[in-house]
């Protein structure tokens, strides 16, 4: 049954359910504020550390493949395939550490997760030849796949229901900004020592975890009885599976800036006529500075308006509107250009809304499955998008490529957005049967 219908009458339902038996209700002992904040502030660091290694390739991509001997063209379609072998590994590592979460819980992800993509940073600092940069990046991608979703799950399961967004806003507001050391380290470092630090950086990260604890309700939801981590239930109930793909189309426009706009920036300039070429390395960290106020921004908006559903709308038409100006007032000058970059990091930024919002849709035996497996699935159509504007680009040229792909991609996210709840301040210690 899907959880706007109205519920059958309290005799008819099975002791302890909500929701015509979708929904488990418990009550739930408050963990303490020193618990909360450790929570937090671990699960910011490990998001500030994931997207670092995240974005680290894009910055050091031609650097590294010119040390491996390669030029011309193989410098892009090498560097094409690379990312796409990470994104494979995000895809297949979202599937398994959101089932993982919601089977064995949430700290596994946090730990298993940072340790397996540090180590293949660590290594891949070592890397010599392309199928060696191969395997590893799909490695690192299979571990990047699992630090925000549970993360932003743990921190949702531990604070209290009206100020959990605060928490999970920190959460992706301070990630973020490992964009912007990445694009700093890159530029500063030789890319086998900018891949050093990040695995470092993670390895640390991990003597600081040793003090957190598991959700309160995922001990009581295993205890329950309840299937936990099938991933196949949100496609065997109609209203599940509605919520599931309206939360991924969501959030596609933000990979939309991330990976078409900004990745392919150099691209987008020359077509639109602008002297100098922007330098990729200072595109992204305009971006990901603005993302990161952006998240900020958004997070508090939806504690402050006591909405997701509206912020989410605001900030997709404000991108929309960036979009725009990256076209038109864009086009006048690269500081011009620049600017626009920076003020679409702001508008897209609400990445932390739209995790938080993945998270509180379903109940506590699917949560981290959703959580982990929606982000990953957002940046997986960034393969699809990609592909239709090479094609729009060879037929076309670069702008209209970009400009088309926009605009199905936007309309699609405003439409999704009517189909989610909203879900601000929804009490979360329930199940999905």
């Amino acid at each position: 049954m899907s959880p706007n219908a109205d519920p059958p009458p309290a005799a008819a339902r099975p002791p302890g359910t909500a929701n015509g038996g979708e929904e488990t209700a418990s009550t739930h002992a408050a963990p303490t504020s020193r618990a909360i904040f450790l929570t937090v502030l671990v699960a910011a660091l490990g998001y500030f550390v994931d997207i670092y290694d995240l974005i680290l390739f894009s910055i050091v991509r031609v650097p590294s493949l010119k040390s491996l001997g390669l030029s011309g063209d193989e410098l892009t379609n090498v560097g094409v395939r690379l990312i796409n072998w990470q994104m494979g590994g995000m895809l297949v590592g979202g599937v398994l550490w959101g089932v993982l979460g919601d089977k064995r819980g949430r700290l596994t992800v946090l730990f298993g997760s940072i340790l397996t993509y540090s180590l293949a940073n660590i290594a891949n600092g070592f890397a010599q030849t392309v199928p060696q940069y191969e395997v590893l990046r799909f490695v690192a991608g299979v571990g990047l796949a699992g630090e925000l979703g549970a993360g932003i799950t743990l921190v949702g399961e531990v604070m209290p229901k009206a100020s959990r967004g605060y928490g999970t806003t920190l959460v992706a507001g301070v990630g973020i900004l490992g964009a912007v050391v990445a694009a700093l380290v890159g530029d500063a470092f030789a890319w086998r020592t900018a891949y050093f630090i990040g695995g470092g950086l993670g390895l640390s990260l991990l003597l600081v975890r040793v003090g957190l604890r598991e959700s309160g309700m995922f001990h009581r939801a295993k205890e329950s009885g309840v299937k936990h981590g099938d991933f196949l239930a949100l496609f065997r109930s109609a209203g599940r599976l509605k919520r599931y793909f309206a939360v991924i189309l969501v959030g596609i426009p933000v990979w939309y800036a991330v990976g078409i706009l900004v990745t392919f920036s150099p691209e987008i300039a020359k077509a639109l006529h602008i002297a100098e070429a922007p330098k990729p390395s200072r595109a992204v960290m305009l971006m990901y500075a603005g993302l990161a106020l952006g998240d900020f921004g958004s997070g508090l908006l939806s504690q402050l308006l006591k909405s997701r559903r509206k912020v989410i709308g605001g900030f997709l038409a404000a991108t929309s509107l960036c979009v725009i100006a990256y076209f038109t007032v864009g086009a006048s000058s690269l500081t011009s250009f620049y600017a626009c970059i920076f003020a679409l990091g702001i508008a897209s930024g609400y990445w932390a809304v739209f995790v938080t919002v993945a998270s509180e849709q379903f109940g506590t035996n699917l949560r981290a499955t959703v959580a982990t497996t929606a982000p990953n699935f957002v940046r997986g159509t960034l393969v699809l998008a990609t592909l239709a504007f090479q094609t729009l680009t060879a037929r076309y040229n670069a702008v209209t490529a970009a400009i088309a792909v926009g605009v199905v991609e936007m309309l699609l996210a405003a439409i999704a957005l009517g189909f989610l709840d909203e879900t601000y301040a929804k009490d979360l210690d329930f199940t999905e049967e």
